[in-house]
């Protein structure tokens, strides 16, 4: 297969693709990998532009922090250069306020495309908005300095951005409020023990570590991973029944592709 170099990089976000594995990377350390609505654009365009050889999708952050969430100069009554700010937009219609936070959430949604699987590597910060890109990731791998953080609440916000979904599923209900609510610190050995984290490991060796996980990853024959990943997507909402009529259908496509049968 054919390497490529960076395929996007711009408004903090880079994309790079090296045979199966995809790297995006934030790319602002010195304002903490702080988000904004172009960067959500570009991790957006970063998810289109994937090839069709990429079976894994790396996310990570060059700095000491994964990302400190949302820029506040987004609260501002100037907002962004070309762009409307937040107040701006509070003072559209609902259609309109709607059709934005869309958009600003297509950043988020493609992580978990069936043909991928997407590791999220979190050290230091990952507050409100970069708590959410890394639940969007399948999996997460973080350092042990993490310090995990949900603080759209105390601003008088809600959490938007597509982490309320898999932040229950993987706590549960009571656990995912509580950590909402009070806006707290999750660090790493809780992360680790409640689901949050796959993996915790020392700082300097999480790059190492999502390495080894993405090689791993890679072993498995890519339909069957599909089919896996697919059946585990939905087994929440299957009963037991369906799910077991789900396996079945799942297994019968990947016998008869092994035998030569498949359409």
């Amino acid at each position: 297969m054919a390497s490529f170099d960076s395929l996007l990089d711009k408004d903090g976000v880079r994309l790079t693709v090296d045979d199966a594995i995809a790297t995006v990377t934030l790319t602002n350390p010195a304002k903490r990998n702080a988000q904004s609505p172009a960067l959500w654009r570009a991790l957006a365009e970063a998810g289109r532009l994937l090839p069709g050889t990429v079976r894994v999708v790396v996310l990570r952050a060059e700095g000491k922090s994964f990302s400190a969430g949302l820029d506040r100069q987004a609260f501002t009554p100037e907002g962004f250069d070309g762009e409307p700010s937040f107040i701006d937009l509070a003072r559209g219609s609902d259609a309109e306020l709607d059709a934005a936070i869309a958009e600003y959430q297509d950043g988020f949604t493609w992580w978990r495309r069936s043909d991928i699987v997407s590791v999220a590597a979190v050290q230091g910060h990952a507050i409100g908005a970069g708590f959410q890109l890394a639940l969007a990731c399948d999996l997460r791998v973080v350092a042990d300095d993490v310090q995990f953080a949900m603080r759209e609440t105390g601003l008088g916000l809600v959490p938007d951005l597509t982490g309320t979904h898999p932040l229950v599923g993987l706590v549960g209900y009571a656990r995912a409020l509580e950590i909402c609510a009070t806006g707290r610190f999750v660090q790493a050995e809780e992360a680790q023990r409640t689901g949050l984290a796959n993996i915790a490991v020392p700082v300097g060796q999480l790059d190492d570590t999502v390495s080894e996980l993405a090689a791993a990853l890679l072993a498995a024959p890519r339909d069957a991973l599909v089919e896996t990943k697919a059946l585990l997507q939905g087994a929440s909402d299957r009963t037991y029944e369906e799910q077991r009529v789900a396996e079945r259908a799942a297994q019968g496509r990947r016998l008869r592709d092994l035998a030569g049968l498949s359409d």
